[in-house]
């Protein structure tokens, strides 16, 4: 069974946006899509290991800050640029306003 984690609420993202969220060590970012979705992945690049958080977001892409490749946040999948492997992507619970991790 799932243990499901508070991280933050759904005013802390704004519409294509992404924050970082530091949970049991690790580093994760949070997206929210502009149809009020939300996401999560490895907060850092499999390439570079710079932080996603500080990348750009158009609809379901996330802009690695680091190199400029793009992959989409709900598949992991690379769009644009050198192929760094696939983003983990994970599965994000909403409760009212809160945003949950597992």
């Amino acid at each position: 069974m799932t243990q499901w984690v508070r991280t933050c609420t759904r005013d802390d993202i704004d519409a294509e946006g992404l924050i970082r969220i530091d949970h049991d060590g690790r580093i994760f970012a949070i997206h929210r899509s502009p149809d009020d979705g939300f996401c999560r992945t490895d907060g850092l690049c499999t390439q570079e290991a710079v932080n996603l958080a500080d990348g750009l977001v158009t609809d379901h892409v996330i802009e690695c800050p680091g190199h400029d490749g793009q992959f989409d946040c709900r598949t992991g999948e690379f769009k644009r640029a050198q192929d760094c492997g696939r983003h983990q992507t994970c599965p994000v619970l909403v409760e009212g306003e809160d945003i949950l991790i597992g």
